[in-house]
């Protein structure tokens, strides 16, 4: 199995604000070839870092979405029985009925083993799964390998895959599961890092209208009672829906006008408690 190619270092990306601390702990989990393991609210990038990572090392990315009611069988591999069926049944297929690896689809970590290039493996939102997922889950990521039951046989992964996985720390996760992994704790922004992210959406927006919606936003972060805190993204497509709109002026933030909130707000609940807070500001 190859896994490591010779000078690949990660130093950021397009759009992506890079701190020098998780550029040292992206480096060095891959060159350790060890899972990294992202902790955050969302919003804070770490689902982003991964599409950066592709982007700057000119991989391609593979995406496993984890599900609460995920086995992970599925994410390594599925035999489609129903389709062999049918097509026993039928005789129309061109697919040969008594070899059932024609019936074995590969999962997202399956796809990643079979890869002929290394890729981006990232496991999206671990923290839905249940323990036992997440142990026997490490368990494949370091033999690199997994057994087909159907065909008695063990598939060796060709390339070692760079190995992003997050989680919105909702729930624990098992001691054997944290020591096998380096971690990264992703704080959401600073204001001053998110000018710079704002700055790499939008070169070329008004400095007053940048600074007006970044110390509006924060403010909306801190109103009591919210409890899905407008992230990054809502922060931009705010920022682009203020820019459409031609008759707005930056200083109507600073007068408590604050218009597109369900822009910022995507909870019934948080939208009311916002508009009710700045009602009450205005008065």
């Amino acid at each position: 199995m190859n896994s490591k190619l010779p000078g690949q270092r990660f130093i950021g990306a397009s759009k992506y604000v890079l701190d020098p601390e998780l550029a040292k702990i992206v480096n060095i989990s891959m060159e350790l070839e060890l899972p990294l393991l992202l902790k955050g609210e969302p919003g804070t990038g770490k689902t982003m870092l991964a599409h950066a990572i592709a982007e700057a090392l000119n991989m391609a990315l593979i995406v496993l979405n984890v599900k609460s009611s995920m086995k992970l069988v599925e994410a390594l591999y599925q035999y489609d029985t129903l389709t062999r069926l049918n097509d026993s049944r039928f005789g129309d297929s061109k697919r040969d009925v008594s070899n059932i690896e024609e019936y074995i689809k590969m999962g997202k970590i399956g796809q990643a083993f079979v890869s002929d290039v290394r890729v981006v493996l990232l496991i999206d939102e671990i923290d839905k799964a249940d323990t036992d997922f997440q142990d026997d889950m490490l368990d494949v990521l370091d033999q690199m390998s997994f057994d087909i039951v159907e065909l008695d046989k063990t598939l060796m992964a060709k390339h070692r895959p760079v190995i992003v996985i997050t989680s919105n720390a909702k729930k624990d996760l098992s001691d054997p599961f944290l020591g096998r992994c380096n971690f990264h704790h992703i704080a959401f922004p600073t204001p001053e890092i998110m000018r710079e992210i704002i700055g790499v959406h939008f070169p070329q927006l008004d400095r007053d209208l940048a600074r007006a919606c970044i110390e509006t936003f924060y403010r909306l972060r801190e109103i009591p009672g919210i409890e899905k805190k407008p992230a990054t993204r809502e922060l931009i497509n705010w920022i682009r829906a203020l820019r459409c709109d031609g008759d707005f002026r930056p200083g109507r933030l600073s007068k408590g006008e604050v218009p597109y909130l369900g822009v910022l707000f995507k909870k019934s609940s948080d939208y009311m408690v916002a508009t009710q807070h700045i009602a009450r500001l205005s008065k």
